[in-house]
């Protein structure tokens, strides 16, 4: 890189161009490079030393244009420098090199796989992505090709996704959904290969298992009330049970009495006709 001295005039990105002012030839481009950093915004929330910039305008050079990549990724860096945003991204400022860039190949070739690849060694950006999703039959070019920086010169990695150690995440392709569009898109993974889960997922997932929890709750609820009313039919079953037996007791007393009320008018009627002389056994 170039060594700037003390008393040089270096610009401010206030004083440069904040991009090329290219237009993008897809919205996918830019929504490809907005996914990966809405899910480091969610998985480093807690972080504030790093910044992904979307068609921003690099500055590694003076009196050199900027070089634009569709995203990039800086390390050590203020995620936010000032409350406006950065105008562009000033490399002898921030006083770091992006240390990944991805690049999306449209339409209209922007010779990713050449001039730019080849300027991004030059420069001394460590990982250059270049995501190839529609037309990666040009030159029989892999979907998603991840490069790494050995020497001077770049040495594609194998691998989906590939890991990236100097930034402690995977990089790689998966079919998925954001902004409610279902296709292939490049997320972040963790050491063990598990894909990011971006913030829409996440509070689908939460809603999920709050779901998930009311009905088993629900279920409970409603087992425990069945259960309050088979305990309610068992007691009532018992108490009909009891009330049967003690009727059938009471009845079977009663019976008793009036056998024995039987027997007793029986042998009084006896004792009279003995009395008059008369023998029971003869009638």
């Amino acid at each position: 890189m170039v060594q700037f001295k003390p008393r040089q005039h270096l610009p401010t990105q206030d004083e440069l161009p904040e991009t090329d002012f290219a237009p993008v030839d897809s919205e996918l481009q830019t929504l490809v490079a907005s996914l990966l950093g809405d899910l480091l915004a969610w998985h480093w929330r807690d972080r504030s030393d790093w910044f992904w910039g979307i068609n921003l305008g690099v500055y590694y050079k003076l009196n050199t244009p900027a070089i634009v990549p569709d995203g990039f990724l800086s390390l050590g860096v203020e995620q936010f420098d000032r409350s406006d945003g950065r105008q562009s991204y000033v490399v002898w400022h921030e006083g770091a090199l992006p240390i990944l860039v991805v690049e999306y190949v449209s339409r209209s070739y922007g010779q990713e796989y050449d001039a730019k690849l080849e300027e991004y060694a030059r420069i001394g950006v460590l990982y250059y992505a270049i995501y190839n999703p529609v037309y990666c039959s040009r030159k029989r070019r892999q979907p998603l090709e991840i490069y790494r920086l050995e020497g001077d010169r770049y040495v594609l990695q194998a691998g989906n996704p590939v890991w990236l150690p100097e930034i402690d995440l995977g990089l790689g392709r998966e079919s998925g959904t954001y902004r409610n569009c279902q296709r292939e898109w490049l997320y972040w993974y963790d050491r063990e290969g598990n894909r990011l889960a971006a913030p829409a997922e996440v509070a689908e997932q939460e809603s999920q298992r709050a779901e998930q929890a009311l009905l088993a709750k629900q279920e409970s609820q409603r087992a425990e009330r069945e259960a309050l009313r088979q305990a309610e039919r068992e007691s009532q079953r018992a108490e009909q049970a009891l009330l049967a037996k003690q009727e059938s007791q009471r009845a079977e007393r009663e019976a008793l009495r009036q056998a024995e009320r039987e027997r007793q008018l029986r042998e009084e009627l006896l004792d009279k006709l003995r009395q008059q002389g008369i023998d029971p056994n003869t009638l």
